[in-house]
């Protein structure tokens, strides 16, 4: 999602920065600047923010599941909370964050929960922000949950299923990424949230 986000960007003009480990440098998209520095640590990349710009979050565990709880908080929360300390200083424009819906759900609570813990952060950092909530993004290795859309369409039309499964709905990476810009070349005052259903329509 990042590099095509980031093509995106370059294509309508934007100047892209993006933080990087010293070894995936050579994966940024060419014309994308590298920030060479640790997302769990604010100091390492927060001067490199531009003041009044957009800071887009991705970070997050690759291929979310259930027994995954220890590192949805020490990859997901904790760079997210050190982005905010960087935002936060460096006086940006708009937070973007890629959080998840917030239907509650047994399977995958822990992801929804550090995700939410993501959003009061930014939310008390006192930031302008948009929080995108997906459940399950369909996109290139990712398209299996396909599979069940059958299963999802009946237990949209039984009157006791319907309400979350409809709350559950898959999203394409395409409406992801129209979401994001979207998000990002209409900053807003305040939080605004962007749900899948506002999601699909992009």
């Amino acid at each position: 999602m990042g590099n095509r986000l980031i093509n995106m960007l370059l294509s309508k003009g934007y100047i892209v920065k993006a933080l990087v480990r010293k070894e995936s440098e050579s994966k940024l998209p060419p014309k994308a600047i590298p920030v060479i520095a640790d997302a769990f640590d604010a100091k390492t990349f927060r001067d490199e923010i531009t003041e009044h710009s957009i800071f887009v979050q991705l970070l997050g565990v690759p291929h979310p599941g259930p027994k995954k709880k220890e590192l949805f908080k020490s990859i997901d929360l904790a760079s997210a909370k050190a982005s905010v300390i960087a935002a936060q200083h460096a006086a940006v424009k708009h937070f973007v964050y890629v959080s998840v819906v917030q239907t509650p759900t047994k399977i995958m609570q822990d992801y929804q929960q550090c995700r939410a813990a993501g959003e009061e952060a930014i939310i008390n950092a006192g930031l302008s922000a948009t929080f995108i909530r997906p459940w399950y993004v369909i996109g290139p290795k990712h398209y299996w949950p396909l599979f069940f859309q059958p299963v999802f369409k009946i237990l949209e039309v039984i009157p006791s299923t319907s309400q979350k499964a409809k709350a559950l709905r898959l999203v394409y990476l395409q409406q992801m990424l129209k979401a994001l810009m979207f998000a990002i070349e209409n900053p807003v005052d305040g939080v605004r949230i962007i749900e899948i259903e506002e999601i699909r329509k992009f």
